[in-house]
Order: structure tokens, then C-alpha cells, then sequence
């Protein structure tokens, strides 16, 4: 018989950092000269509008598009550089301290952690090995023979497109998703988080707080931002393994309760990519 496992999908943006990956990286874009200062004000103002009422499929279309429309021509290795030579200094510090502690909790119960994310490989690829992820879902530009971006996507991992790679994952790796647990900030995350057999609301936007609301979902506020360095230098050892260790048990125990109820919930069949 095979042994199918269980993982936890991290949604990135407002999930595990506190603002959107792309504008938190336009300034270090801008000073490269890629883009210009009134783009960066745009992507400011866009921010703000997620902030308040969230990122539904219309408004990340058209945050989608006008990226794509921004980017046409650029070199995708130096898109590549500039995001590893800045991630310490630009994402360290939005980063979620309880995100943190959630993936290092869910690791510890033997269960695999995903970055996933609308936001382009470029950015979550290096992110999840800052994190210590096992793998990621992200969205990938085109490029042309030159290495450089086309304006069209080549693959967008957001909607339903990101819960179908999902699917694929789990058949490919053996996950069982009824055992496994996602954590997102948007409604526009609805098809993956009725996925798994734990969907959790993190900061969740008016949309999702109330769907969460009405079906009974986890909801939780991420609200302390750290500093992996200053985590390390500050946190006691001792104190930090006990609060992993609690939350591991609390974690296997609600994966053994489920398998034995037999759980079962209506996931889709069709892999659509």
C-alpha cells in the first residue's frame, strides 16, 4: 500500500510577507533603471487597494497585465540577479514571525511546506530557499531565444490555475491533500483552499473572512514582521523549540483525527493547466 503524505501550501503575499513581492522589489528596479519613479507610485497605490479590498480575479488580471506590458524586453537573468542580490535586504524584514513558526511546525510533524504564489518564479523561487520550502507554485513569464520577457505569460499560477497545480503536485510526489493544510490572505485563493482538509484564513480579505466565516475555516492575524537574523540572535533556543514542538503535536494529532473520520471532501478531477 502506498503511504501518500501531507504537506502545507503557504500562500506568499500577506500570507508569509506583509505586502505584495513585486512592489516590494520596484524600487531595486528602479534604481537599476528598469522602471521609472511614477511606476513605482502605481504599484504603491495598487497596494493599498489589495489592502483594503483585496485582490479579486479582476484586479489581479489587470495588475497581471500591466506587469507583463512593464517588463516586455527585460533580461530575465538580470531580473534574477537583482532579485538575489536584494532579497535579504528588501523581503527579510515583512516577513511574518508566525509564518515562520508554522512551516518550522509543520516540517517538525514530518509534513512537507510549499511557497505558493501568483508572483513570478523570479521572486519565489529564491524566496523558498530563504524559507527553507520544500518546492514551490509560481507563475512564469515568457522569454524569448535572447532570455528576454516577451509580455505574455507562459504560465500564471493564481485561481484556479494554481489549485490544479496543486493537484498535479500531489499526484506526482504523493500527497494527500485531504490530510494537508493551506494558508491564504485572498479569496482569489478559493479553489485552493477548498483543496485541502484544513483551509486556513491568514489576514484574511473581506471576501475570505467572510467565507471562512460562513463555512467554519481556521482564521488567524499575522502581525509580527521579523528579522530572520534578528530571530535568530534574540530568540532562546529552548522557547523556540518548545512553541515548534507544541505546534507539531497539535498538527499530527488533527491529521491522525482526520484519517480516522475518513474525511472526504469534493476536490476536482480534471487537471487544467
Amino acid at each position: 500500500m502506498v503511504v501518500m503524505e501531507s504537506a502545507a501550501f503557504f500562500d506568499l503575499d500577506k500570507t508569509v510577507i506583509t505586502k505584495a513581492s513585486i512592489a516590494a522589489f520596484s524600487g531595486h528596479f528602479r534604481r537599476d533603471g528598469l522602471i521609472k519613479r511614477r511606476t513605482v507610485l502605481r504599484a504603491v497605490g495598487s497596494q493599498l487597494v489589495f489592502i483594503q479590498m483585496g485582490a479579486d480575479e479582476e484586479r489581479m488580471s489587470t495588475v497581471r497585465e500591466s506587469v507583463l506590458a512593464l517588463t516586455k524586453g527585460w533580461n530575465r537573468d538580470r531580473v534574477r540577479q537583482i532579485v538575489r542580490e536584494t532579497l535579504l535586504q528588501t523581503v527579510e524584514p515583512l516577513i511574518y514571525a508566525e509564518a515562520l513558526e508554522l512551516m518550522a511546525s509543520h516540517h517538525l510533524a514530518g509534513q512537507r511546506v510549499y511557497l505558493v504564489s501568483a508572483s513570478p518564479e523570479e521572486i519565489v523561487l529564491p524566496m523558498a530557499e530563504l524559507l527553507g520550502a520544500d518546492g514551490t507554485v509560481c507563475s512564469r513569464a515568457e522569454v524569448d531565444e535572447d532570455g528576454l520577457y516577451t509580455g505574455r505569460m507562459a504560465f500564471f499560477a493564481g485561481g484556479q490555475n494554481k489549485a490544479d497545480a496543486i493537484i498535479e503536485l500531489a499526484a506526482t510526489v504523493g500527497l494527500d491533500l485531504a490530510a494537508s493544510t493551506a494558508y491564504s490572505d485572498s479569496a482569489s485563493d478559493l479553489p485552493m483552499l477548498e483543496l485541502v482538509g484544513r483551509p486556513v484564513a491568514v489576514n484574511a480579505d473581506r471576501a475570505l473572512a467572510k467565507l471562512a466565516k460562513d463555512r467554519g475555516w481556521e482564521t488567524c492575524q499575522f502581525t509580527k514582521p521579523v528579522r530572520l537574523r534578528d530571530r535568530a540572535a534574540t530568540r532562546a533556543p529552548m522557547v523556540t523549540s518548545l512553541t515548534i514542538a507544541v505546534g507539531a503535536v497539535a498538527i499530527g494529532l488533527w491529521g491522525r483525527r482526520r484519517s480516522a473520520e475518513g474525511h472526504t471532501e469534493r476536490r476536482p478531477t480534471a487537471l487544467v493547466r
